[in-house]
């Protein structure tokens, strides 16, 4: 059982059920450490001073925001904990919506919030009640001094609560290149419906890994083991071809490959 990264309640009109929250999902890609060459010593990295270098303690360290380039004002612990919008300990939900009508762009990090023991029986009520009405609550969390917003739906029987960006925070889409005119003829989008209907089926997130850390764990314990490792010849690169023989070939090759499935 991992252990919780913050306990509170979530707050659902005048309930309150005592939860805890725990990471949903955990970085999992191949991690490097610095060395140095001579001998694979690893590279610490110092906190010092830009103004005249001298390492700094951690006791003497203030957190500083800047209003101005090269200008700050300090605050303490207690003064950020009084600015913080609600409270530390409070999943407080302020509405309910249909999850389509969230851009997923919007979500940052998921948790599970399980119930503690006290808070069982609101939970199943609270999940049930989601459940029944096919939504997902909208909250305001405050975690580590830090305001966010919020979802909570239910996966797996369990709470999930997704973090989101301020809708402020999400930059526009602003690009030259789309401004380009382009001619796209009604065969092109309909091959690449075809090949769109050929790769379509139900997603089954089993099927997918990441072949990129399986290749380097791989070749890290063959090192291990003393093995030379050995580049695979790079593919030739694709010659430039029409886009709507290009989809027509893509569209065959999805077809052979389903029959042969």
């Amino acid at each position: 059982m991992p252990r919780s990264i913050w306990k509170g309640a979530v707050s659902f009109g005048l309930v309150s059920i005592p939860v805890a929250m725990y990471s949903a999902t955990e970085n999992r890609s191949p991690s490097f450490k610095q060395l140095r060459k001579g001998d694979h010593s690893p590279i610490r990295y110092k906190r010092v001073a830009e103004s005249d270098g001298e390492e700094v303690v951690w006791d003497d360290i203030v957190k500083g925001f800047e209003f101005e380039k090269g200008r700050y004002v300090v605050f303490s612990d207690e003064e950020l904990e009084a600015t913080s919008a609600g409270s530390s300990k409070i999943v407080d939900v302020v509405q309910f919506v249909d999850e389509s009508e969230i851009d997923p762009i919007m979500y940052q990090k998921s948790y599970y919030l399980a119930p503690e023991k006290s808070g069982l029986k609101a939970y199943r009520i609270f999940q049930k009640a989601i459940e029944d009405k096919g939504v997902v609550a909208i909250a305001k969390v405050a975690i580590r001094d830090k305001q966010h917003l919020a979802t909570l739906r239910v996966k797996d029987d369990v709470l999930v609560m997704e973090t989101m960006f301020w809708p402020d925070e999400v930059r526009a889409p602003q690009f030259e290149e789309l401004e380009g005119d382009v001619e796209v003829r009604a065969e092109e989008v309909e091959m690449a419906e075809s090949l769109i209907a050929n790769l379509t089926r139900p997603f089954e997130a089993d099927e997918y890994v990441d072949t990129s850390r399986e290749a380097i764990e791989e070749a890290a314990a063959k090192k291990v083991a003393g093995e030379e490792i050995v580049a695979p010849e790079e593919a030739e690169p694709a010659k430039v071809v029409d886009l709507l023989d290009a989809l027509k070939a893509s569209v065959e090759a999805t077809k052979s490959k389903q029959k042969s499935a």
